[in-house]
């Protein structure tokens, strides 16, 4: 069960929250899930700042809810719809579909990364 006595941003429709836990990127998901959201999904600068709020409170990188499709350097939603807004870094994405996954920088910007390592969990409501 996660546990939302961390960090709470509202914007919009949506409710972001993190309770500081890093994990990789399957298991940051499935901890959102079970609470009945999913992983932080940024789909305008409004919602990318209010996420960014909580990285930069916990002074760490997060994992979105993007990953690369089939095509190298093709990103979607986790549900599998293109990708509507991004923010990626300069030169990104790089990895050339060996990276799958996308951080956040503490800056706001967007990185592909590989999805073992272990992330700030930010799930969305």
């Amino acid at each position: 069960v996660l546990a939302l006595n961390g960090e709470i941003t509202e914007v919009g429709e949506k409710i972001f929250a993190s309770n500081g836990k890093e994990a990789d990127f399957a298991s940051a998901l499935e901890s959102c899930e079970k609470a009945g959201g999913t992983l932080a999904t940024p789909m305008n600068e409004e919602e990318n700042n209010a996420i960014l709020s909580i990285v930069k409170q916990y002074k760490r990188y997060a994992y979105l809810g993007i990953k690369g499709g089939d095509t190298s350097g093709q990103f979607k939603y986790i549900d599998g719809t293109p990708l509507n807004y991004t923010k990626w870094h300069k030169y990104e994405p790089n990895g050339k579909g060996t990276e799958k996954c996308v951080e956040m920088y503490n800056d706001g910007s967007w990185n592909d990364k590989k999805c073992n390592l272990y992330r700030l969990t930010i799930c969305e409501f």
